[in-house]
C-alpha cells in the first residue's frame, strides 16, 4: 500500500484502499460544472463514483488503485448504495 492511501486509511475508519482492480466501465456526464464518473469493476455490483471539474481519462479495461467509502443516495424514494471515491490511481 502506498504512503498516502496508509495516511487516509488510518485516520478515517471508513476508507478501503485496492489495488488493480479491472475497471469493466467508464462512464463521464456533465452535472451543474462538475464532471461526474461512474466507474464499475470487475467482481462487484456497486458503482464507484467521484467528481472532477475536468475531464478524467478513459481507464476502461485498465486496472487502478482506489481509495473508497460506502454511501447511498435516495431516488424517486429508492435507497442505492454506491462506493465513494476519494482518491484514484492507474497501478
Amino acid at each position: 500500500m502506498q504512503i498516502e492511501a496508509k495516511k487516509l486509511t488510518g485516520k478515517h475508519q471508513q476508507l478501503t484502499h485496492t489495488e488493480l482492480m479491472k475497471v469493466t466501465s467508464h462512464v463521464q456526464r456533465q452535472s451543474g460544472g462538475w464532471i461526474l464518473n461512474t466507474l464499475m469493476v470487475d467482481g462487484c455490483d456497486v458503482p464507484f463514483k467521484f467528481k472532477r471539474k475536468t475531464a478524467y481519462k478513459n481507464v476502461q479495461g485498465k486496472r487502478v488503485n482506489m481509495t473508497y467509502y460506502p454511501s447511498q443516495e435516495t431516488v424517486a424514494g429508492i435507497a442505492f448504495e454506491f462506493m465513494k471515491v476519494v482518491r484514484i490511481k492507474l497501478s
